[in-house]
């Protein structure tokens, strides 16, 4: 697990921008911290560190997801699954509806997941619709979510009512 000194210089990194997309949205952006190595590092360790040992795949949430995800398989010397948005995988095998705070949206991802214990990363845990849908999905491919991990829990949006499992390096 990566020191607090640590932590806290990965945190301190999180950009905020007011009024983005649009007024009274503070958007929060972790940019800054995928690009710096010792962030970057310091951030891969803390989403995996609780779960070591208690899966065998990673499952990244598109867009961001993917990357985070990407960076805690090659730490753990496990695989990776996408999980994409709808229309962007050649040949899904399931797919879940799932509601946003403007809409509609659907995930999909392809694979037999049977027996496999996954674990599921994304960047922020905002109303919790994404993350319960990509559980789903997991559910759905005959795979077991072992972990919930993002980087960012977005305190006020209730998204921890909705996925209570889920494991937050830091909290806004």
């Amino acid at each position: 697990m990566p020191s607090p000194a640590d932590l806290a210089r990965a945190e301190a990194l999180i950009a905020r921008t007011p009024d983005f997309p649009k007024p009274g949205i503070l958007f929060r952006d972790i940019g800054p911290v995928l690009s710096d190595a010792d962030a970057l590092r310091c951030v891969t360790e803390a989403l995996a560190a609780p779960f070591e040992g208690g899966f065998d795949l990673v499952a990244g949430v598109e867009a961001r997801g993917f990357l985070l995800a990407g960076t805690v398989a090659a730490r753990c010397g496990t695989g990776l699954l996408p999980i994409r948005k709808a229309g962007k995988t050649p040949a899904p095998t399931a797919s879940v509806d799932y509601a946003l705070e403007y809409g509609t949206a659907t995930i999909e991802a392809a694979g037999d997941l049977t027996g496999r214990r996954v674990l599921l990363v994304d960047d922020v845990l905002a109303t919790g619709g994404t993350l319960r849908a990509a559980i789903e999905l997991v559910e759905q491919l005959g795979g077991t979510v072992a972990g919930v991990a993002v980087i960012l829990e977005l305190t006020g949006l209730g998204g921890r009512a909705v996925v209570p499992e889920a494991h937050a390096v830091f909290a806004a």
